[in-house]
């Protein structure tokens, strides 16, 4: 039996419940399993920190709150935590620094870089910048903000299209050799540039939006992934809160949600993609659970190398999103979910054009 097939089969054999269980557990014990990216170890979920630093979606956080929230999620066994330090910017990963003084040695820590962002003042120029001595300098401010002196995984956020990739991943080596970060990952990179990337630095893990609202990585991405060894972070694995079922076209979103921007969003747009909302309440209520327990456990059922990071400032959110780890699919309630999902046509792009367009883009040719 192949290796990644029989693994797949321990891990869900672990995770799976009967329906008539529940599925929101208060212990580690919900998400004890492990998964692998590439040679780094983490929870089967992790938590995406991208919403502690300001209202993405929804209303400001406190960060008295916010703190309190990463704390609680180690304790429920989400012991991968996902930030950047365009989060803020910078903000994001002081929380963590604080959250996580003291269980250091208990999560894994993820952050990216790749933004032309000061190191010192946050100012931003719009652009990006993966300049091996800015990717270097940023790493050591991403050390004080986080209070550690390793990073676990350090993503290059999106494509520089000014630097070859051999150069962000030489840059990244250099800092994997001086023990300041673990592994190495890419974030909404192109395949070619994937593969660029590995040959000169491993690449442990690549980030991209993964849901059944946006399965475009299953053409091209995950197949290379699955050849190179390579896991896979899927962000937005509930499509911005779409597949929770608590969104329809009457829904208001408040003022700076970045969703007001997202063409998937829009009032008309939303009247046609509520089919698959249908779809998802459905397969929750046949199996007596929440359809964000469905839409995350699918997402977990279709490689034993995919992670979700479903973010969230609410505690209740986390718990809900732990007990999914506890769902299980029979081969035909996963074939025929796959199938109803897929018959959805969906209308509107998954991003504004202009964050569209930094996505799956190849890095310029090393000279």
């Amino acid at each position: 039996m192949n290796l990644r097939r029989r693994n797949f089969m321990l891990s869900t054999a672990s995770l799976g419940v009967a329906a008539s269980m529940p599925t929101s557990f208060a212990n580690a014990s919900a998400v004890a399993a492990r998964r692998k990216l590439g040679n780094l170890e983490v929870s089967s979920i992790g938590l995406g920190c991208m919403q502690m630093a300001g209202p993405i979606y929804g209303a400001q956080a406190e960060r008295k709150e916010m703190v309190t929230l990463a704390r609680s999620a180690v304790d429920l066994g989400v012991l991968f935590f996902d930030t950047a330090e365009a989060y803020g910017p910078f903000t994001s990963e002081e929380i963590l620094g604080e959250a996580l003084q003291g269980l250091r040695d208990k999560v894994v820590i993820a952050t990216k870089f790749g933004f032309d962002i000061d190191p010192k003042t946050g100012q931003r120029t719009g652009g990006t910048n993966s300049r091996p001595e800015h990717i270097k300098q940023v790493a050591d401010a991403m050390l004080k903000r986080l209070r550690t002196d390793y990073i676990d995984l350090l993503y290059q956020h999106r494509v520089d299209l000014n630097v070859p990739i051999e150069d962000v991943a030489g840059a990244v080596r250099d800092l994997i050799q001086a023990g300041k970060v673990k592994h190495f990952g890419l974030s909404e990179a192109g395949v070619k540039t994937i593969r660029r990337a590995h040959a000169v630095q491993p690449v442990a893990a690549v980030q991209s939006e993964y849901s059944l609202f946006w399965r475009g990585p299953e053409t091209a991405l995950l197949p290379t992934l699955e050849e190179l060894g390579i896991g896979f972070v899927a962000f937005s694995p509930l499509g911005a809160g779409w597949l929770t079922g608590s969104i329809d076209q009457n829904t208001k979103f408040g003022q700076g949600d970045f969703r007001n921007s997202v063409p998937r969003f829009t009032p008309e747009a939303r009247k046609a993609n509520y089919a698959l909302v249908d779809v998802v309440k459905a397969a929750a209520v046949k199996k007596g659970v929440t359809p964000a327990q469905i839409a995350i456990a699918w997402v977990l059922a279709q490689k034993p190398w995919i992670v979700p990071i479903p973010g969230t400032t609410k505690l209740r959110h986390v718990e809900s999103n732990v007990g999914a780890t506890r769902i299980f699919f029979s081969p035909d309630e996963l074939r025929d979910l796959t199938a109803a999902a897929a018959a959805v046509k969906i209308e509107g792009d998954r991003l504004p054009q202009r964050a569209l367009d930094m996505t799956g883009v190849e890095a310029p040719p090393k000279r």
